[in-house]
């Protein structure tokens, strides 16, 4: 719909016929201006993001097999023709002879940049030996070549893509987790005569919340076909089951995230047993994708008269070969290259990050080849020595944020809410509006940083994908648990207490409480406060609850107890679900926002805390 409202002439990615077209108009045209490259890849940029979001959207039941496989298919035909044109606007760049030329060496450079790139471009004319190092001052890349491509015919180029396109697809459009642990499937097929139960208390109130149960995929390039298969059929079983024996779950949600499988949290995940390759379940790539290439210099252009000639060479860029190709330098050893890569400040680098660089042959990301990697963090500068020309990436634990130190969600007017996860190394502030969120702020020592993430509002996948690639991962992935010291639940108590917090959030006040570590794996613990106003919760004003999703109470003790006990409240009582038992202590105007609440709001609070999964995670 928001493409058909937009009417911008784009084409519609998910119908083949529009995007087959688009793509075979633009391969054919012989335009390789690099400034209409730069625009007709926002384009592209564009479509590939809709048909990311799409995979990551939509749930399993709604897409089918051959739409999946359709939508990565032309998400890879979109990268390589995007990544070819970009080849063929460097060609004409080099060939252009328009690039500045330096006073002291005689050698040409060209910086060209917009949000989605960064073009760096040295051509090596008088192949003098004293003009090996060069650095380009606005972007702070740089390099320092073994002499013996300081006297050849060579360009050296550092292409920044500020995304990744060379990562396998199911990294691009990884899901959010669900939570581990074999009894979740069990915990939702539990005797009816209990749901119904509990379901005949909650049907007079409003209606709770519907968790629809839907499969974690992580596709991998067109070869997710089969395996999406199986595990839809999988699928559509433990929901055909949910929908007869639970009558808690009612409410549609508009934007629906997975939850779980019928598959154990506790299964092998294989080992990695080369050091040298980079286990993408334990680091992700941050700061986008760099090609630093050699390439030999084409035939320059040639004014004649009024004519500007040009040679048109049938390959195209060639690269440049280092180490040479030859019988006689097999054995030899061969001086390094050695690189400088200025970092964006849109990134955040916690820890020192690791360098890695793209095989080809394994479709893989390895760290041998490179050596002597060392990271200015004041600079922003990391600084390391290759054996040969690489497509390098800088790659950050992918679990650095976690487990959370705290976390507090509280409501700030009407259908509004702002969620604080606080890390090891950052507090992150999202705010929440309706259908919609935000990053307010990211602190990092009393200082706020990536100023350019804040202030936008979107969905919460996107939310989540961005936060991603700035360096602040506070989503756990399908293996987290195993990287991370988790505080294990009940993954029907988590998904219900999740629900239950998103149902009351637009009135009430949640956070962390110590006490969740000591209450076991049926338990959950944690403090509300009834919230209205726009202050901050005092320490006071705080109460403890717990909730194994069949039954919330009200507990005695406070955050600052001596031990932990599960004794009741006084005057106070159990209930099945946590809104009634907040209704026993809530006042009138509490429980009248409650329930005028609007449904995209919930179901937005939902999906970001089961994203987070703060509950588990902190």
């Amino acid at each position: 719909w928001e493409h058909y409202i937009g009417c911008d002439g784009s084409p519609d990615p998910t119908v083949l016929q529009e995007i087959n077209t688009f793509m075979s108009l633009w391969r054919e045209d012989p335009n390789e201006d690099i400034q209409f490259v730069m625009e007709k890849g926002k384009e592209v940029l564009n479509l590939i993001e809709k048909l990311q979001f799409l995979l990551l959207d939509t749930p399993p039941n709604e897409i089918t097999e051959k739409e999946r496989v359709q939508y990565q298919g032309t998400i890879l035909d979109l990268q390589n023709l995007l990544h070819q044109k970009y080849n063929g606007a460097t060609e004409h760049l080099l060939k252009d002879n328009s690039m500045s030329e330096d006073n002291d060496s005689g050698n040409t450079q060209v910086v060209i940049r917009d949000k989605n790139i960064t073009l760096c471009i040295w051509a090596n004319l008088k192949k003098n030996v004293r003009f090996k190092t060069h650095v380009f001052p606005e972007i702070r890349h740089g390099f320092d070549l073994p002499k013996s491509l300081a006297v050849s015919n060579v360009a050296v180029c550092i292409f920044h893509t500020h995304y990744d396109h060379i990562s396998p697809l199911w990294l691009q459009c990884q899901r959010a987790p669900k939570p581990e642990g074999s009894d979740y499937s069990e915990a939702i097929v539990e005797s009816k005569e209990e749901v119904e139960a509990a379901a005949e208390e909650e049907q007079k109130a409003e209606g709770e919340l519907r968790a629809p149960i839907e499969e974690e995929m992580h596709p991998e390039r067109l070869k997710s076909a089969t395996s999406f298969k199986e595990n839809t059929d999988i699928n559509e079983k433990i929901e055909e089951v949910t929908e007869k024996k639970s009558g808690i779950i009612d409410v549609p949600s508009q934007v629906q995230i997975p939850v779980a499988l019928e598959e154990t949290g506790e299964e092998e995940v294989e080992e990695v047993t080369d050091d040298n390759l980079v286990d993408l379940r334990q680091f992700v790539p941050v700061g986008g994708v760099y090609y630093v290439a050699a390439l030999r210099l084409p035939p320059l252009a040639r004014e004649v008269k009024s004519w500007r000639m040009v040679e048109v060479l049938e390959g195209g860029l060639e690269a440049y070969p280092y180490p040479p190709e030859s019988e006689e330098t097999e054995d030899a050893t061969h001086a390094p290259i050695e690189i400088t890569l200025g970092l964006s400040h849109d990134v955040l680098y916690s820890e020192d990050p690791l360098v890695a660089r793209w095989d080809p042959a394994g479709q893989q990301w390895r760290t041998d080849g490179i050596s002597n990697t060392t990271y200015e963090k004041e600079e922003r500068k990391v600084h390391f020595e290759m054996d040969a020309f690489y497509t390098i990436a800088l790659f950050q634990d992918a679990h650095l944020h976690m487990p959370y130190q705290a976390w507090e969600l509280h409501p700030t007017g009407t259908d509004e809410l702002l969620l604080i996860v606080t890390t090891a190394f950052a507090e992150v502030q999202i705010q929440v509006k309706e259908h919609q969120c935000m990053v307010v702020a990211v602190v990092v020592e009393e200082e706020k940083v990536l100023s350019s993430l804040t202030g936008k509002w979107m969905s919460p996948v996107q939310l989540t994908v961005l936060l991603k690639k700035a360096g602040i991962n506070i989503f756990p992935g399908e293996y987290s648990h195993k990287y991370v010291r988790v505080n294990k639940k009940a993954p029907l108590a988590e998904v219900r207490a999740y629900q239950q917090m998103a149902l009351v959030a637009s009135a009430f006040a949640f956070s962390w409480s110590k006490w969740n570590l000591e209450s076991g794996e049926e338990q959950i613990v944690f403090k509300v406060s009834e919230h209205l106003k726009a202050e901050a919760v005092e320490d006071e004003d705080w109460s403890l609850y717990m909730f194994n999703g069949q039954r919330a109470l009200r507990l005695k003790i406070t955050e600052a107890s001596e031990a932990f006990s599960t004794q009741l409240e006084d005057h106070s009582e159990f209930h099945s679900t946590l809104y009634h038992m907040l209704k026993d202590f809530a006042s009138t105007k509490a429980i009248d926002k409650v329930e005028t609440t609007g449904f995209l709001f919930i179901d937005t609070v939902y999906q970001l805390l089961l994203a987070t999964r703060v509950l588990t995670y902190s």
